[in-house]
């Protein structure tokens, strides 16, 4: 905590304590109300947090050099009293943690006065609220911090961050690993013990963390149109669905589109980790599809993914091409015996509403789906029209999320309990992303969300990277970048083709197989 710039106290105030005992007094300034509440950044007023998060600390954005908030719990019977000379007011965390252990369910109360140096007057805000739901959220995220840009792989970073306080560690660095792409991290049912990391590059593979040792493989088998990415596991732990993705970044001459990113081909895999096979989920369609983005259900008896009709053959694409291209919901029954699918099953038809789907995400209760909804496409993150939609799954019925904003809404993931949502949005300043958490109530009932909050609140101003993929995860993490960087004297294991064989058609070969302008990368491979 920055002790320097604030001057904070700490009081417990009971019933009969007054908070200025000289206001209005002779001996004090005069107490003038204010009739709005006070603007605070970030913008933390009304909003509904877990009981377990790491203190809101925030700026007041009114003129003054003596700011005083009073935080009382939902209970009144404990409150906190914070100063501060620059209106940056920072919670001691134990302090902290008895103001929502006692608001859980209910709500914290702020009290926000401000005076000027020299002034006769204490101005008075009318008080704001956060309200504290009783449902916890998962006591840590995992992400990436990369700078935006196109192919920046300088600098990338897996973390993992504790919502409970402002604890954030370091799992992977790849300025130890060769400078290599590290990327796609995803987590077995939330398990700290459990998870996979793709790696691109010298020590390419997909490396699989299970109980702290690791495995290094690579799922992709010789018919595949690129590498495995965007991976899902299957409840079970057994199986993990991948894309396999050919993906390329376009620049336009238009001001209002200068790149967009879309795929050649694109075709979804399931990974068996234990017996190293790859089985292509194939129903015995001849349509030729895109397909991207698997997610399981939450009972693992379907597997939805995006669809898209590959409607040209060419090699590369004009932008009139791409914004054609539009993603549906579908699903596929999956039986975890035989690694057998079904007929594919049409969700949500996004196209026949002139939208593209993508980042589908089931509730761990198995009613809702979640997704990102934008124009065309497959790359949401370079959409401002990209929003979250939800999807009763019972119903059918769908509608836009009260928590989007006028910037990217994008990638987003349900805590275990199915009561938070975490996201990505470029709402701060419409350039990086950010993570902001959301209670889920029910349908027609969700919290206003929040960014993350930070030890100075005006971390993220000064913060250049963006935030990818925001996942809860059900406990600390405890391998670090060295453990990494060991894993990868590990023998590279090539995943087998599963007994139903993989198979592309003549046109797909031909374009897996496409050639790139010197030094040109792939985004995913």
């Amino acid at each position: 905590m920055n002790r320097g710039r604030n001057i904070f106290s700490v009081l417990l105030f009971f019933s009969g304590l007054l908070l200025f005992s000289g206001c209005g007094s002779e001996s004090g300034p005069e107490l003038v109300n204010t009739e709005r509440k006070p603007v605070i950044e970030p913008d933390y007023t009304d909003v509904t947090i877990p009981p377990n998060i790491a203190p809101m600390n925030f700026r007041i954005g009114e003129q003054g050099n003596y700011f005083r908030v009073k935080a009382t719990d939902g209970t009144g019977s404990f409150s906190v009293d914070i100063k501060s000379s620059d209106g940056v007011i920072q919670f001691p965390e134990r302090s902290w943690k008895k103001l929502t252990g006692g608001s859980a369910g209910r709500r914290i109360t702020f009290e926000v006065f401000a005076s000027v140096k020299g002034s006769k007057t204490l101005e008075k805000f009318e008080p704001f609220q956060m309200n504290v739901a009783e449902e916890p959220a998962d006591p840590y995220l995992a992400y990436r911090l990369i700078y935006p840009g196109y192919y920046n792989w300088s600098n990338i970073r897996i973390m993992q961050r504790s919502i409970e306080s402002f604890s954030e560690e370091t799992l992977i660095d790849n300025k130890i690993l060769d400078m290599n792409c590290i990327n796609c991290h995803s987590f077995n049912q939330y398990n700290p013990e459990k998870f996979m990391v793709h790696i691109r590059g010298s020590n390419n593979g997909t490396y699989i963390a299970d109980n702290g040792r690791f495995r290094r493989v690579d799922p992709k088998v010789e018919s595949m149109p690129g590498g495995a990415t965007y991976p899902s596991w299957h409840p079970g732990g057994t199986f993990i669905a991948y894309s396999s993705n050919q993906v390329r970044q376009g620049f336009y001459a238009r001001p209002e589109k200068l790149i967009e990113v879309f795929d050649l081909v694109s075709d979804i895999v399931v990974y068996d980790v234990e017996k190293n096979l790859t089985y292509h989920a194939d129903d015995g369609d001849t349509t030729s599809y895109l397909e991207t983005f698997p997610s399981w259900s939450p009972d693992g008896r379907y597997l939805y993914f995006c669809r898209a009709l590959q409607s040209t053959s060419q090699s590369t694409m004009e932008l009139e091409d791409v914004e054609k291209i539009r993603y549906d919901i579908v699903r596929m029954p999956f039986d975890p015996e035989t690694a057998g699918f079904g007929k594919t099953e049409l969700v949500f038809n996004a196209s026949a509403n002139g939208k593209s789907a993508s980042f589908p995400r089931i509730s761990p209760d198995g009613r809702y789906l979640v997704i990102t909804l934008h124009d065309f496409g497959t790359f949401p993150i370079w959409h401002k029209e990209a929003d979250l939609h939800i999807i009763d799954l019972n119903t059918g019925e769908s509608k836009k999320m009260d928590l989007n904003s006028s910037e990217t809404d994008s990638y987003h993931t349900w805590s275990s309990n199915g009561k938070w949502l975490v996201f990505s949005s470029k709402r701060t300043d419409g350039r990086t992303t950010r993570p902001f958490l959301a209670w889920f109530g029910s349908w027609d009932n969700t919290g206003k969300p929040f960014i993350l909050p930070q030890e100075d609140p005006a971390y993220y101003d000064k913060l250049m990277e963006s935030y990818n993929i925001p996942e809860f995860v059900s406990g600390r993490i405890n391998l670090g970048p060295r453990d990494f960087a060991k894993a990868t004297a590990n023998e590279l294991v090539n995943a087998q083709p599963g007994d139903r064989g993989l198979s592309l058609s003549r046109e797909d070969m031909k374009k897996a197989g496409t050639k790139r302008n010197p030094g040109e990368r792939s985004i995913h491979e």
